[in-house]
């Protein structure tokens, strides 16, 4: 399968919903240039609140791409994301996008996760962004032929 895909992951708590610390993780970007050599891989960015929002790189080996379902079927990748299971907000229905070969897809998805009570903990948010390449290592910085926009209101 010749695959190349970026994953930017961004969380926060509701301590970066205002001030100076949302302005910058509003600042991060949600794609990045990929390494050299990334064919086939999966090149991983994390941002945390609790690193002041600085990046975390990983490359792993494509079928380490969490939460993600890749099929090949006549010469086309099928490419559907899973919505968090503890997530808000819910997401019943899942949209399948069908790549072919030379074309790239970006995927965001957001979520809220609950606080829970018992141990004081806050609220807190995910901001994912996925870039994925059927044929080929485009410049995930430029335009994608397919988009999908799964960003709720996370209040």
């Amino acid at each position: 399968m010749d695959v190349v895909a970026q994953q930017v992951r961004t969380t926060w708590t509701t301590r970066s919903r205002g001030g100076a610390a949302a302005s910058r993780r509003n600042r991060v970007p949600t794609v990045f240039p990929l390494p050299d050599h990334a064919g086939g891989q999966v090149h991983r960015v994390d941002v945390d609140e609790s690193t002041g929002f600085e990046p975390r790189f990983a490359v792993r080996p494509i079928d380490e791409l969490a939460g993600i379902t890749l099929r090949e079927r006549d010469g086309v990748l099928e490419v559907q994301v899973a919505a968090a299971p503890m997530g808000w907000p819910r997401r019943e229905w899942r949209p399948m996008v069908r790549l072919e070969p030379g074309e790239w897809l970006r995927w965001q998805i957001n979520h809220r996760f609950g606080a829970t009570c018992m141990c004081g903990s806050e609220w807190s948010y995910r901001l994912e962004t996925l870039s994925l390449a059927y044929g080929g290592v485009p410049d995930f910085t430029g335009t994608p032929t397919r988009t999908v926009a799964e960003l709720g209101d996370l209040r």
